[in-house]
């Protein structure tokens, strides 16, 4: 039996590192207020996806007790040398989804879009995408917009 190596995860974070990243909202089922549902292992995409936003940073970190980052998974530093752990934070807009009800986020990798759209555009619609790219991360939550609050995400991706 084979296995995957400290070195080989390192391997496939610096290579998740170096793809563009946006994390998407979606306003998923009602019924998940009532009956939470644990998110699926084999989801491709969210349930009803109302945009996504090109992550603000990516950064290898590691943990560390008195460590800058701090996140329900702990605190974490970063680090110039890559490891298996990713930071990834994105701050919506103050007018990203305002007034919307979000039920999941998800991390995607390797989105396309579509040709025409304005020079650093960071926020897209589903009909901005040529390709969802691939579902990395999903998490199932809620959260109730406002837009005269700006929603920011802190991520831990451990590979």
């Amino acid at each position: 039996m084979s296995i995957m190596t400290d070195s080989g995860r390192v391997a496939m974070a610096i290579a998740i590192a170096a793809r563009p990243m946006h994390l998407a909202w979606g306003r998923g089922l009602p019924a998940w207020d009532a009956q939470p549902e644990p998110p699926p292992v084999a989801a491709i995409a969210l349930v009803d996806e109302i945009g996504r936003r090109l992550v603000d940073e990516v950064a290898f970190v590691v943990e560390a007790a008195d460590g800058e980052i701090a996140i329900p998974a702990g605190r974490f530093a970063r680090s110039v040398a890559p490891t298996r752990n990713l930071y990834v934070r994105v701050a919506f807009d103050f007018a990203d989804a305002a007034a919307e009800e979000v039920r999941e986020i998800g991390l995607f990798v390797d989105s396309a879009m579509v040709e025409g759209l304005p020079p650093g555009q960071r926020y897209f619609a589903p009909t901005d995408l040529s390709s969802p790219g691939v579902l990395f991360q999903l998490e199932r939550l809620r959260i109730i917009r406002s837009p005269a609050v700006r929603q920011s995400f802190e991520l831990l991706v451990t590979i």
